[in-house]
């Protein structure tokens, strides 16, 4: 019903001695029965005042008839509400003494990353999407949740299953807006400080209705003050303002890290630095960046398996954007990701033979090859650009064109026979350094006993510091050698806007994708790395593990990025150097770096 000043308002109660011939006056929306016309006038004409509140979604300045059209098409949204996720929300509103825009946000967040076993989405593998269903909801204390998921086919069969991480399953969006949510927690509710369900609702499913002990003495009703409670009231109406930060402090204390949303600024919070701007300077399209970075890594990080010697993500852009054909770095590239699917003597490999193709692939024949590969994969959109490449016109091809060929092609690559094989192997090997490395600290911790009683019998503590280093070394040689073994990228975490944050080990930048997926930035001087480190609220749980994989990396990346700035900074400082130059001396002039890809040499190429 409407609220009248924010307040529950009674409806005049129909009387027991109509008489069926008796002539009356009846409000049309209410039904309401008046004898007396200027009682009806005057109840009609409250009715029309903009007074009311629509109490489903909290809509002000309204008739009461608005107030309940209003309450009826909220009221039609929430009977929408999903069933499966009615009580896991109502258990969060039981009781919560945050404000309603506030618990919303809370609540959203929280189903956001909800899986639940018997879901249907899309996931990632083989960096391409497919759908699955989450069979079985895997709790490991370490690092974060995992899930057994069964991959499906187009007719939702399942081919296969695997464990994957909650970072390779696309959540879907709400299936309700937040206005919905928040009418639905106003339907379900009939107090909001703090926030208690209707009876029966709670009782329906199983949730408590006993006031939580700390939350007693909150909201103890009032009783009427006395002569002498008025008289002394009055010194504490003065002190009001004193008593606001005193309740502030004995409210319910929060256990931190949170839900990042739901952290709130607080007295003991650290001077937060402003967070920079990330950097958006990329020569492609914003919508290809994303697979821009995807093909670059994948060809560097398994560039001994392909046989290509890496190249750097300037020189991979730069190249992307230029418009002749015969690039020696992508002919190298299609070179190797073909010559593997050739190794793997799968479709590729048969569809060559039928055609009597030679299995080598040369700088003049490899475009046939490409063109070969895609009248395989039969894509449409693809396919339209076969006869452009046959031509001998590929810098022709627009961005897009050319990284969907590259993404295409690498999705392959990681589903054939002999990228598995080895990826497996890879997989092993990382199990026996990671099994390694625990043995390790458990010896670590076993010799430093040692070492205590070594301390207190020896006259000099040079061999215990050897003894002590030699464990620390060995850790970190143990850790080299893991991240040699390269599997996957993954992101390094997620700030409270749910933007992710990428390291690739051969670049020394770090890289923003937005949660939408649609924006990319980038962060590349030590400034920046500091300031965003500094941003970042370690009592919200995203922000926490982002900034304790900044900080394990901190050495690595803030060297990588001065190491880069020095260099440019060199070439800026010699470029000026030959301008000064009098022109009966000065050198031919300096080749310009954005053409260096023209000079890529593959010396992992086999013969």
């Amino acid at each position: 019903m409407p609220l009248l000043k924010r307040k529950p308002f009674s409806l005049s109660e129909r009387p027991d001695d109509l008489m069926p011939e008796e002539l009356v006056f009846q409000i049309r929306f209410t039904k309401e029965i008046f004898r007396d016309y200027r009682e009806y006038l005057e109840r009609i004409n409250l009715y029309r005042e903009r007074v009311w509140t629509c109490k489903s979604t909290g809509k002000t300045n309204l008739t009461y008839e608005e107030a309940l059209v209003s309450e009826k098409q909220a009221n039609e949204k929430v009977q929408q509400f999903p069933k499966e996720l009615m009580e896991p929300v109502l258990r969060d509103v039981q009781f919560s003494m945050l404000p309603l825009r506030d618990l919303v946000a809370g609540v959203a967040a929280k189903l956001r990353e909800r899986l639940s076993e018997g879901s249907e989405i899309y996931g990632r593998k083989n960096n391409r999407i497919y759908p699955c269903k989450i069979m079985k909801v895997i709790d490991e204390e370490v690092e974060k949740t995992q899930y057994q998921v069964a991959w499906l086919d187009k007719d939702k069969k399942v081919t296969e299953s695997a464990v994957v991480s909650g970072d390779d399953l696309i959540k879907k969006k709400l299936p309700f807006s937040r206005d919905v949510l928040k009418s639905f927690i106003r339907e379900s509710t009939y107090r909001s400080a703090p926030w208690v369900l209707h009876d029966k609702l709670a009782h329906k499913y199983g949730i408590s209705t006993i006031l939580p002990e700390e939350l007693r003495d909150k909201i103890a009703p009032k009783r009427k003050l006395s002569k002498n409670d008025k008289e002394a009231n009055n010194g504490e109406r003065k002190r009001k303002k004193l008593n606001d930060d005193k309740e502030i402090e004995d409210a319910v204390p929060i256990k931190y890290p949170i839900d990042d949303l739901l952290v709130r600024p607080a007295a003991d919070d650290p001077v937060f630095a402003t967070r920079p701007p990330p950097t958006r300077d990329f020569k492609e399209p914003m919508e290809c960046v994303g697979d821009l970075l995807m093909t670059w890594d994948f060809c560097c990080s398994y560039s001994k398996l392909l046989n290509l010697s890496p190249f750097s993500l300037d020189d991979f852009e730069n190249a992307i954007c230029y418009k002749e054909s015969n690039v020696v770095l992508f002919v190298e590239s299609y070179s190797a990701l073909l010559r593997m699917l050739i190794k793997d003597e799968g479709d590729y490999f048969i569809a060559l033979q039928k055609k009597k193709r030679k299995l080598k692939i040369s700088l003049v024949t490899w475009r046939e090859y490409v063109c070969d590969f895609l009248e395989l994969e039969g894509n449409e959109e693809l396919s339209t650009h076969i006869s452009t490449i046959r031509r001998g016109h590929y810098g022709l091809l627009d961005i897009h064109a050319k990284l969907a060929i590259f993404a295409q092609l690498i999705s392959v690559v990681l589903a054939s026979g002999i990228m598995r094989e080895n990826l497996d192997e890879y997989i092993e090997e990382r199990k026996a350094l990671a099994a390694e490395k625990r043995g390790e600290a458990l010896e670590q911790g076993r010799m430093r006993r040692e070492i205590k009683e070594m301390v207190k019998a020896a006259s000099n503590g040079n061999d215990v510091h050897i003894s002590e280093s030699r464990l620390v070394l060995l850790k970190e040689y143990l850790q080299r050698e893991m991240e040699k073994i390269f599997v996957r990228t993954n992101p390094l975490g997620k700030d409270r806007d749910y933007n992710r944050y990428w390291y690739f080990r051969k670049e020394a930048r770090i890289f923003v994708e937005s949660c939408d997926n649609k924006q990319w930035g980038y962060y590349s001087y030590k400034p920046q790395l500091d300031d965003l480190l500094g941003s970042l609220n370690e009592k919200g749980e995203r922000e926490k593990a982002l900034k304790k994989q900044l900080e394990k990396r901190y050495n690595q990346i803030s060297g990588e990025m001065q190491k880069k700035s020095k260099e440019a900074q060199r070439i800026k400082m010699e470029e000026e150097a030959e301008l000064r130059r009098s022109s009966r001396v000065r050198a031919p002039p300096r080749e310009n770096p954005a053409r260096a890809f023209l000079k890529y040499v593959n010396k992992l190429k086999e013969d």
